[in-house]
């Protein structure tokens, strides 16, 4: 694929493209929605398990090329990795309904992880768009961090470059580090919100 550094027609259509029931964003300084499903190994993982501590919600397609330009480059690996370093918890989370774009079976999602050594702490199956649709979750990727008292922290984009040009990573202002690192040395997160961008959610 030719990367391109800035969002064409069709992919900004299709980020466009949401269900009105997906538009209810959970709000920022409210509580988190609770988050209860199953992941890859068919263990049913609740946010409120996760009380206490950082968590990541990562909503993801691998078929998107906005999520692949952040995995094809390692950099969203190397979030993963050196946030749950740091006791951040990491939820990788697919709301592709069964038949869909990016949707895969567990095995293969376990494959999938294995072969892009990605190291989220689960990967959440969310076939039936509950959880996308509580958070308001349009695109992928679309992050959220939920602090240790269970408040919904930061909501948007990864980053300022709605781009599928792993160049641009470099560049780009990433709003998640930039959050999780403020929020970890206890600063109030200075952009708690931003705009996501990336492929539309197949619910």
């Amino acid at each position: 694929m030719i990367p391109v550094r800035t969002l064409t027609l069709a992919a900004l259509a299709a980020t466009l493209a949401v269900p009105s029931s997906a538009r209810a964003a959970a709000a920022v300084g409210q509580p988190a929605p609770e988050v209860s499903l199953p992941d890859t190994t068919g263990a049913t993982r609740s946010l409120s398990a996760y009380k206490g501590k950082f968590v990541v919600l990562e909503w993801v397609n691998f078929e998107c090329p906005f999520v692949g330009k952040h995995y094809g480059s390692g950099h969203m690996q190397k979030l993963q990795k050196d946030y749950t370093g740091k006791g951040v918890v990491w939820l990788s989370v697919n709301s592709s309904r069964a038949g869909s774009q990016g949707y895969y079976a567990s095995d293969k999602v376990n494959a999938l992880i294995k072969e892009k050594g990605a190291a989220p702490t689960a990967y959440l199956l969310d076939t039936a768009g509950t959880a996308g649709r509580a958070y308001g979750a349009r695109t992928t990727p679309h992050m959220f961090i939920v602090d240790p008292k269970g408040t919904l922290i930061y909501a948007g984009g990864i980053d300022d470059t709605p781009s599928t040009d792993q160049a641009d990573i470099a560049t780009a202002k990433n709003f998640v580090s930039k959050a999780l690192d403020e929020a970890l040395a206890g600063k109030p997160v200075s952009t708690a919100s931003s705009q996501a961008y990336g492929c539309s959610v197949k619910y």
